[in-house]
């Protein structure tokens, strides 16, 4: 048996790691939300008919304890999803899609607003 003196982790600052775990626990949350409405509907009724079934074993707590793991479930997901994309060195600002959260994200356009067609060739004399 050998011990290795150091961490496993590739180097980078400490805060980096920090960084890089709470970005991706943000885009994936974010991730969650938008993309995931959809499935909003199969996990609520899934956990309805979860809850009906449990109130006749819990009368008191059955949508407490359903809610309960099902918001726990998917707050595991987030952090275990951060925590593994974190330590293989996968950084949100190395991924294409994720653009958004860069601050050198470029503008694909200059914006035309609806009222332009009427007042962008009013002159102010």
């Amino acid at each position: 048996m050998t011990y290795i003196n150091g961490s496993s982790l590739p180097p980078l600052g400490r805060f980096q790691w920090l960084k890089s775990f709470l970005m991706w626990a943000f885009a994936l949350t974010v991730f969650m939300i938008v993309v995931g409405f959809p499935l909003l509907i199969l996990v609520v009724t899934v956990a309805s008919l979860l809850a009906m079934v449990l109130q006749s074993v819990l009368p008191m707590s059955a949508v407490l304890v359903v809610s309960g793991v099902v918001l726990g479930a998917h707050l595991l997901a987030v952090v275990v999803a951060s925590a593994v994309l974190t330590f293989r060195g996968v950084h949100p600002h190395e991924v294409s899609w994720l653009n958004w959260l860069n601050a050198s994200a470029k503008s694909v356009g200059q914006s035309v607003y609806a009222s332009c067609p009427l007042t962008c060739e009013v002159d102010n004399s």
